[in-house]
């Protein structure tokens, strides 16, 4: 791959979990790295030193438009948004303020400024209640407002290359997990839920009968596909996840042995199964270990254990 060190990369959701990985992966390339967040999920403490950092709000287009202008980047990765599924129903004009008018932003940041590129972190989302392992070429039918939202940027973003040229890729990205997560949302990330629910001596809570199939990923095994999409398969959609799928009850017993391993002893509580869960839910990868060299090679246990101990460090949080 050419040479693209000292590019100027702009990520957008610098403080969250794969931000801040982004950035730090980056950082340790030579890149240039600028990073924008209102850290309304993502905490300034995640974000790594040699980072310009712009704390504002995409929904503020004068203060985007003059933060494209400052920096001028040739890269922009969008990772910003508020991913929560179960919760986007009740949320409905924030979801779409947050995670598809600020989008549309960044893309108009992006044509007006000749950005090379736009990476997008789309969501296993737009798949729905399809037949699992999902594939890149089935047809998207997201049955949330959150998968509305994310599937509706990628069509726009088909329509800004036809109409003004600017190039993207798509990664749908699925259960990403690790250190600097946020493990104080309610309504997301329901691993980092789990380990706040321990350390506060509270149940590990299953809706439903814990037999749903999920397949979590290690952030560290993303961020060299990543950045290859900076020059490569322009126009291209690409599932980025672990290849293992676990019921949750698997999960949930994995983290209370590992948790058990610090003096916790949680219950596991089965609560009313949410309206519209998807059973089964996770992705083919082959195009990506195709065409990216993309290799996951999560260990679940050790992950946990990692953002476990991160976790027993961290100063709690509403």
């Amino acid at each position: 791959m050419e040479n693209l060190q000292k590019s100027k990369v702009l990520i957008t959701g610098v403080a969250g979990l794969i931000g801040s990985h982004m950035a730090e992966h980056l950082l340790s390339k030579g890149y240039d790295v600028s990073g924008i967040d209102n850290l309304s999920g993502g905490y300034k403490e995640n974000i790594p030193k040699g980072v310009r950092f712009y704390f504002g709000d995409l929904e503020n287009k004068l203060w985007l438009e003059g933060v494209f202008r400052e920096i001028k980047p040739d890269y922009v990765y969008h990772f910003a948004a508020y991913a929560a599924e179960g919760l986007s129903p009740f949320i409905r004009n924030f979801n779409y303020s947050n995670n598809l008018l600020c989008s549309v932003n960044v893309i108009n940041e992006c044509i007006k400024n000749d950005v090379k590129k736009i990476i997008f972190t789309s969501s296993m989302a737009v798949y729905g209640v399809g037949l699992p392992p999902f594939k890149e070429s089935g047809i998207p039918h997201p049955i949330d407002p959150y998968g509305i939202s994310k599937y509706a940027v990628e069509m726009d973003l088909e329509c800004a290359k036809s109409q003004f040229g600017l190039d993207y890729s798509i990664v749908r990205p699925h259960n990403v997990i690790g250190i600097r997560q946020n493990i104080w949302d309610k309504y997301r990330n329901v691993i980092g839920i789990w380990i706040r629910r321990i350390l506060r001596g509270e149940s590990i809570c299953i809706f439903g009968d814990g037999t749903q199939e999920r397949a979590f990923s290690d952030i560290k095994f993303c961020l060299d596909p990543f950045e290859k999409l900076m020059l490569e398969h322009g126009g291209e959609v690409f599932n980025l996840g672990c290849p293992k799928q676990y019921p949750l009850n698997e999960v949930a017993g994995i983290l209370a042995d590992v948790s058990g391993e610090f003096g916790y002893k949680p219950a596991v509580e089965h609560l009313e199964q949410r309206h519209g869960e998807a059973k089964y839910a996770y992705c083919d990868h082959k195009k990506a270990e195709r065409l990216l060299g993309f290799k996951d090679e999560t260990d679940l246990r050790q992950t946990m254990k990692e953002m476990f101990i991160w976790a027993m460090k961290q100063n709690d949080r509403e």
